[in-house]
């Protein structure tokens, strides 16, 4: 049986923390707009207060996450447990995008590891934490993190990680504003 928490207490925290792998779905109010939903991981998530969470959002071939929560904020968190006793954890909430230059970023960047790839720091204030019991979700043993995305951005260097931001993650797949141009020229 699923509960509701009012914040999240220790036990959720721990769970949150364990888990390997994260989803984050946003949507655009418009009702024929592309609902997003992504996986992510490389220990990018950090919950700031009982109602308030973070993670370090990595340059990627699109930008909804930024896009939904400049439009309207939505957004849910999902935590499923693929080792162990099975266990899904959801966090909704109101979320904004911070982006290097903005006057919080630097605080909120602290927890991260510095990285070229940085894009923004995704923060929500959560409203509604659920549990239910993931029975259904399969059995998986982690492997280790994928080293794909931190060497290509290495490689690339900020410069030419800027460029592909600026062709890349100014728009969403629905014309939405994300990254503002003049902070990416600024970077």
């Amino acid at each position: 049986m699923g509960k509701i928490f009012d914040s999240i207490d220790d036990r959720v925290a721990a769970f949150i923390r364990e888990q390997h792998v994260f989803f984050v779905a946003t949507a655009p109010l418009a009702a024929d707009g592309h609902v997003n939903l992504s996986p992510k991981g490389l220990g990018s998530f950090e919950i700031l207060r009982p109602n308030r969470v973070s993670y370090h959002d990595l340059v990627g071939s699109g930008a909804e996450t930024i896009a939904h929560a400049r439009e309207n904020g939505r957004i849910v968190f999902m935590f499923c447990a693929f080792e162990g006793p099975p266990r899904i954890v959801r966090l909704h909430g109101r979320a904004r995008a911070v982006e290097p230059g903005d006057p919080d970023f630097a605080e909120l960047a602290e927890p991260f590891a510095p990285a070229p790839n940085t894009r923004s720091i995704i923060v929500a204030d959560i409203h509604r934490i659920a549990d239910s019991c993931g029975y259904g979700v399969p059995l998986l043993s982690f492997e280790s993190e994928r080293e794909q995305l931190p060497l290509w951005a290495s490689r690339k260097g900020a410069e030419a990680v800027a460029e592909y931001q600026l062709e890349n993650n100014r728009v969403s797949l629905d014309g939405l504003p994300a990254l503002r141009a003049e902070k990416l020229r600024d970077r």
